[in-house]
Parts: C-alpha cells; structure tokens; sequence
C-alpha cells in the first residue's frame, strides 16, 4: 500500500502540469459527436470474406461414384418398367447425384414422387410438380410395384 502511494507521488510530481489540465478545445474544429468517435474505435475485419471462406472449405462434399455394368443395367430394366406404366404415374423414389456449384463434388439427394413421364429426348425424369432428375444423374431408383 505504501509503495503505491509512492508511485502516485511520483507520477504527479513529473506529470502534475498536464494531470489536473482541462481538455483543450479547439476553435477551428468543433467536437466530433459521441457516434462519430464510437465508430472509429468499431471493430473491424481486416480480412473481409476470410470467414466466409474458412467455412466454405470446410464444408464437405462427396465425389459422384460411377455405376457399374450390372448397377446401369438395373436401372435400364427399372426405367423401361417405369416406361410401361407411366400412364398410371408411378410412385418412384429417386436417389440422385447434385454437382455442388462452388467446388469439386458435390451430394446425394433423393427424391420421392410421382413419375409424370420419362423424357429421352432430353434424358430427364419428370415428376409430377414440375422437378426434373437428369438420367445422367440417377444413382438408384425404386420402384414398388404393389404401391402404383
């Protein structure tokens, strides 16, 4: 406690002059508002975007897996099952294949409606509402044939 009070003496005796001074006032300048000051002393992100890119590599993405012989095969007997009996709008459950638009990969999705029709000019599957499944893309269908 002592020793502190030594160094307040201290403190005042060499800067007694400019300690007890009012704050100057200038007459050119007028005093910035207290937003104005606030705003200077704001924190900031001296590299903008680095968040944004941090999170967005540490996202995940999965890499498109290539059907094999027998895999396509299936899925050709199941679509020209589906072809057969589109007239009753088969109720089909698609997994499919999304290319991520921002980096290499991308998800799986699936898909659970009812087929409005199987375009092969354009290699789409249309559903009813209007989605559309490029053939390209399919990874599974399934199909229950007691369900349509």
């Amino acid at each position: 406690m002592e020793e502190r009070k030594g160094e307040e003496t201290a403190t005042r005796e060499r800067y007694g002059n400019l300690i007890d001074r009012k704050r100057p006032i200038s007459r050119v300048h007028p005093p910035q508002p207290l937003s104005v000051r606030a705003a200077m002393f704001a924190p900031f992100a001296a590299l903008s975007g680095y968040g944004d890119a941090v999170e967005e590599q540490a996202r995940l993405t999965e890499q498109e897996r290539e059907l094999m012989e027998d895999e396509r095969a299936r899925l050709n007997g199941i679509l020209s099952m589906l072809q057969d009996r589109i007239e009753s709008r088969p109720l089909v459950r698609v997994r499919y294949f999304v290319p991520d638009a921002k980096k290499s990969g991308g998800s799986y999705c699936k898909k659970e409606g009812r087929l409005r029709r199987i375009d092969a000019l354009r290699r789409v599957l249309v559903f009813e509402g209007g989605t559309r499944i490029p053939l390209s893309l399919v990874a599974d269908i399934e199909y229950n044939t007691e369900g349509s």
